[in-house]
């Protein structure tokens, strides 16, 4: 594929802020930068972690026997915990990077609302995580990543109950990051900039919070009921002793439908930046994809039971499969919006924009088949097969990982000042694109074929498929280490960002790269449009940015001791 150079807004090499040390990013800071890039880091560490152990699911089922694993309970507790850890320790913590790094910058704000608390919110991660490996010194959990009783009640050993105080830890971390975002997103914006001028990124996350704020607190409530019945012998969900296994499915699932749009939404946000800004094009349908935000935070909490379709009273199925297809509808919106965004643009194929490209085709194979399992005949007969893997996998994995990766190449040169390497990135996006599409579309095919999804032990007749499937799943593998590389490489190695290298009109571009402390000098002007490319008035615009800076960076001019932005003139003024 051709590749379109990338004109860099700011070609002198602006005397920027200095790069935090290394120590600050291993303490206690109120920064949101700095806040930002913890919870980065750490998500990326568990990412290889729950990438580690995919890889060895796909190694036990290069053959139909048991011969990898010591036995089945080992098995159950490897896909356990790469499910969780990918959900719980990566893809909400990577959002929580890119949210806390981004969103007060795109609003013009010194910091998040609360900072103290920001910095409390990230530091209950890690030692949540540590909780959870650590039920591998004692008996890991094994009632996969949905916990069903009586699997974890009465058939797991210790570790799942370090399962279940660890999730309880990263849900109170949810909780206090979404009130912040919330509160931050509502009240911290310009003067200038109204809701309906908000970059969609923060429209994206705004949903994410009010999502998470509501459900989270159900999953709490859950996982309570579940540590009374191991530690105290209640029996909430025995049946023997008056409780109801079904009643854990259904708080579950309050949450966790939902809790997928909080791993989506976000990316769909940044599908938004990405799209507009390397397609030269302004935003189709603007409000129409901030309220599709909405619309998804609220009808998300009317679908859980479409998980249970097959323990669910029948009078009670029909509503659900309703509800479980309207839900495509704002999905679909955004869907036609983007395209509507990119159609006749002057189009970049930077890594960021392959990236969300492959978002946009990767989640409709996902959407599609939520379609197909939202039909009540159809979901029944590939219940726990594997089409639903490859469903839950197209749309997270295609979605969430795909958008995270456009994230990383949009936004690394104003986290670092440094640009990634693009024929790395390219590679990368290859590999992570055709290794992706070989592990889980042929799973649609051995699904409604019949495959059971967690076991071990399959019939041999699907041996040279489960082989395809694994040899794909090594080549995604290899891909994590190429990116891991090149954040690295470009860390130290790569071309000087700039202030501003995509052009783009949003307010993190108006400072330095990377931002000083307090992000600004002075209060910055937000433009009129954040996505109206190709007017004479953004051209003005981002021509002045590259004035301020040009003479801040004149030698024969007083240099800022720390950098910032320049206060711009309203449009239309001198």
């Amino acid at each position: 594929m051709a590749t379109i150079s990338v004109p860099l807004g700011q070609q002198q090499e602006v005397e920027a802020v200095k790069r935090p040390a290394l120590r600050e990013y291993l303490s206690w800071s109120v920064d949101h930068k700095i806040i930002g890039v913890q919870y980065g880091v750490v998500g990326l560490l568990f990412f290889l972690i729950g990438g580690a152990l995919a890889m060895g699911i796909r190694l036990e089922l290069w053959t139909p026997q048991l011969d990898f694993m010591s036995s089945g309970a080992a098995y159950n507790s490897l896909f356990t915990m790469h499910g969780t850890i990918m959900i719980f320790l990566f893809i909400i913590p990577m959002w929580g990077a890119y949210g806390n790094y981004v969103v007060p910058l795109q609003l013009g704000a010194k910091d998040m609302a609360f900072p103290w608390l920001n910095a409390f919110a990230f530091w209950l991660i890690p030692p949540a995580g540590v909780i959870m490996l650590l039920g591998y010194f004692v008996s890991p959990a094994e009632a996969g990543w949905t916990s069903y009783p009586p699997l974890s009640t009465l058939f797991s050993g210790d570790g799942q109950t370090l399962w279940a105080l660890s999730i309880h830890l990263l849900g109170i971390s949810s909780i206090l990051g979404s009130i912040n975002f919330i509160v931050t997103i509502l009240n911290m914006r310009p003067r200038e900039m109204s809701i309906w001028q908000m970059p969609l990124l923060c429209w994206a996350v705004l949903a994410t919070s009010i999502i998470a704020v509501m459900a989270t607190p159900f999953l709490a409530g859950a996982l309570t009921l579940l540590l009374l019945d191991r530690m105290a012998g209640t029996t909430f969900f025995d049946a023997a002793g008056g409780g109801d296994v079904l009643l854990w499915q259904n708080i579950f699932w309050f949450y966790s439908h939902p809790a997928v749009y909080i791993m989506v939404l976000p990316g769909m946000g940044v599908l938004s930046e990405v799209l507009s800004v390397h397609s030269r094009k302004p935003v189709f349908g603007y409000r129409m994809i901030g309220l599709s935000s909405m619309a998804i935070a609220i009808v998300g909490f009317t679908v859980w039971a479409h998980h249970m379709f097959t323990s669910l009273q029948p009078e009670l199925r029909i509503p659900f499969m309703i509800t479980t297809m309207i839900i495509a509808v704002p999905t679909g919106i955004k869907m036609f919006s983007w395209l509507g965004t990119i159609w006749g643009g002057k189009i970049r194929f930077t890594s960021a924009m392959l990236f969300s490209l492959g978002f946009l085709s990767m989640f409709v194979v996902g959407g599609i088949s939520g379609v197909m399992l939202a039909a009540l005949p159809f979901d029944i007969h590939v219940h726990d097969t594997y089409f639903v893997v490859s469903h839950f996998h197209f749309v997270l994995f295609g979605g969430s990982v795909f958008a995270i990766y456009s994230a990383l190449y949009h936004w690394y040169p104003k986290i670092t000042g440094r640009m990634m390497n693009e024929p790395l990135g390219q590679l990368h996006f290859a590999l992570t694109y055709f290794g992706f599409f070989f592990t889980f579309f042929p799973m649609h095919i051995v699904g409604m074929l019949g495959m059971p999804r967690r076991v071990a032990v399959y019939d041999p007749a699907f041996t040279d498929i489960n082989r395809l499937i694994s040899f794909a799943s090594f080549i995604l593998g290899i891909s994590t280490v190429l990116v891991i590389y090149n954040m690295v490489w470009s860390y130290n190695r790569g071309k000087i960002a700039g202030a501003n290298p995509w052009r783009a009109l949003t307010l993190e571009w108006a400072t330095t790269s990377p931002p000083p402390p307090t992000n600004f000098v002075d209060d910055p002007v937000p433009f009129e449009d954040p996505y109206g490319y190709g007017t004479e008035a953004s051209v003005a615009y981002l021509d002045a940015i590259e004035v301020a800076f040009d003479r801040q960076a004149s030698p024969d001019k007083p240099k800022p001791t720390s950098g910032g932005t320049p206060q711009l003139a309203p449009e239309g003024t001198d």
